[in-house]
């Protein structure tokens, strides 16, 4: 029996439910899938990011944003979002979170892994202080958004693929 917590939900560019399929296997195939990320700022405006433990299967020692996971199958992309805080970052939330954006990608990974998802991107206004679990975070830290700009461009390779297509993204909406 296959254990539902490694399946994600396979979908169509529209986020119509085509599949499941082993959470690996879907990165080695490049199969599109459910993802949900999560944007915090402090009440000072300032991001919260994370630095990615050393033993995760992709992307290890990465910054990246606040939270990001797959949805369980059936699971509500807010249910995961919110579940994922608590396991990554200790941090537990009820209200507050808003849609900001959905879009998909493609990225080729460590390992010959590749990223191919369809992320729903949420933000929030928080205060807490994280209490992250070791095995998911190396460090985390608040980081004002034009030292984030500007340290993305001087040292992208410190950060996830998603992460930076996501902060491209928002930065660009807010520029509309």
């Amino acid at each position: 029996m296959i254990n539902e917590e490694i399946l994600v939900q396979l979908v169509d560019e529209k986020d119509n439910p085509i599949g499941q399929m082993e959470k690996l296997q879907a990165h080695i195939e490049a199969k599109l899938h459910r993802a949900v990320s999560l944007l915090i700022m402090n009440s000072k405006g300032e991001w919260l990011l994370h630095q990615r433990a050393e033993d995760k299967y992709h992307s290890p020692g990465l910054w990246t944003n606040a939270c990001c996971t797959h949805p369980f199958i059936g699971e509500s992309y807010e249910d995961a979002i919110r579940r994922r805080l608590v396991e990554e970052m200790g941090m537990e939330i009820k209200g507050g979170l808003k849609h900001e954006l959905d879009f998909t990608y493609f990225a080729k990974l460590n390992d010959n892994l590749i990223e191919h998802e369809y992320d729903r991107v949420f933000s929030l206004t928080c205060d807490q202080i994280p209490n992250p679990n070791p095995m998911e975070v190396k460090y985390w830290k608040y980081i004002s958004y034009e030292d984030l700009k500007k340290d993305i461009q001087e040292n992208p390779n410190n950060y996830t693929e998603w992460f930076k297509i996501i902060f491209s993204k928002i930065s660009n909406k807010e520029n509309e």
